[in-house]
């Protein structure tokens, strides 16, 4: 068996070998999802990713001889540490085949990178932020996977226990039938809360009109998701590249944003699932790529939820049901069947109880570890 060596990513050469290598050791598995590789270009770029400002990294590519069989990213967030008074690296973006040498070259050399940086913890995976794919998935495997969730193998999680991490926290998908019917609960409670003038539900028919609307829904992400494991808290110009990167998949009827007294209180985003066209387009863009993916929005009949939160004084009073029945009925109006929530946190409990009182049921799931370094 030819030697195995690991070595840090220095070059354009390298870097195009580790944002493809997924796809040479995917390639035998037909439900594989594929990144946009726009994106994958994009966020691998230390002048065009923002995150690079305030982040130590370091990419890594292991060789048998001369064929990439692995990779792995360390990951050092500053902001996040001092926001949150931790100390730890994350490694992300793992990937490799299944053998536990090439895994074990892999994680040590992240571990020791952290260690030399002062770090206490390894923890992952885990990138730059919530925004990024996190964990390895665990459960589930059986079921169509979606963008912006990891995409692993079943036996990485396997070799990740082996090298000694355990379970940080776990975050799953729920799958959501759309209801011919609302549940009675949802009824009631819209019925009382759509009296309350102290509410206005703003719906949208196009892009044109959601741009006015981009940086207050991000900057109310920042103040909703302050408490959410691994989120990372947006600049200006980082809610600008955030909103660029979706506009384009984005359908205006499946935004929904609630006033309250002139000032938003509350978003949901949602965006019919393109998993298919990337497949077809093997996540490129051009020449024909984004027509294939276009055309997967418009046939799509399941809604990701992507985003959503309500300001904190405002919970407890209704938001959510208003938001909910909203979405719901512009999915019946498009003929959609389902929804698909993911990457809910495990102690998020009211996302949890709004999934399974309208019938959620758990499909995927994902898992971050963590050890002590």
């Amino acid at each position: 068996m030819a030697e195995l060596l690991v070595r840090e990513v220095l070059t354009k050469r390298d870097l195009r070998k580790f944002i493809y290598l997924p796809a040479e050791i995917h390639k035998n598995d037909p439900e594989w999802l594929p990144p946009i590789y726009m994106d994958e270009w994009e966020l691998f770029d230390s002048k065009r990713n923002r995150a690079f400002n305030y982040s130590d990294t370091a990419l890594w590519l292991a060789f048998r001889g001369k064929k990439p069989v692995g990779r792995i990213m360390g990951i050092i967030n500053r902001r996040y540490n001092e926001i949150h008074g931790e100390n730890h690296g994350r490694f992300s973006f793992m990937e490799c085949f299944e053998d536990q040498e090439v895994f074990h070259a892999l994680i040590s050399t992240a571990e020791k990178w952290a260690r030399e940086k002062g770090m206490e913890k390894l923890v992952g995976p885990l990138g730059f932020s919530d925004k990024d794919p996190q964990g390895f998935q665990i459960e589930g495997f059986e079921y169509p996977s979606f963008i912006v969730s990891a995409t692993n193998s079943p036996y990485m999680p396997v070799m990740l226990e082996r090298e000694g991490f355990e379970k940080k926290v776990d975050l799953v998908n729920y799958f959501i039938r759309i209801p011919e019917k609302l549940p009675e609960i949802y009824e009631r409670a819209y019925t009382r809360i759509s009296r309350n003038n102290q509410f206005r539900v703003i719906e949208f028919k196009s892009k044109q009109e959601i741009k006015k609307y981009i940086l207050p829904v991000l900057e109310l992400l920042n103040q909703t998701f302050i408490e959410i494991y691994g989120f990372v808290p947006l600049y200006d110009q980082e809610k600008m590249d955030l909103a660029k990167r979706y506009l384009m998949i984005l359908d205006p009827q499946f935004v929904k944003v609630v006033e309250s007294e002139g000032k938003m209180v509350g978003f949901a985003v949602g965006i019919p699932d393109i998993s298919e066209g990337i497949k077809a387009a093997k996540g490129k863009l051009f020449p024909f790529g984004f027509i294939r993916i276009l055309k997967a929005s418009r046939r799509s009949r399941k809604l990701l939820m992507m985003l959503g939160g309500i300001k904190k004084e405002f919970r407890n009073q209704g938001i959510d049901v208003l938001m909910a029945v909203k979405i719901i009925d512009s999915c019946i109006r498009h003929k959609m069947d389902s929804i698909d929530v993911h990457l809910v946190l495990e102690t998020n409990k009211t996302m949890i109880g709004e999934c399974e009182r309208i019938g959620g049921q758990i499909l995927k799931k994902w898992r971050i570890y963590h050890k002590p370094l």
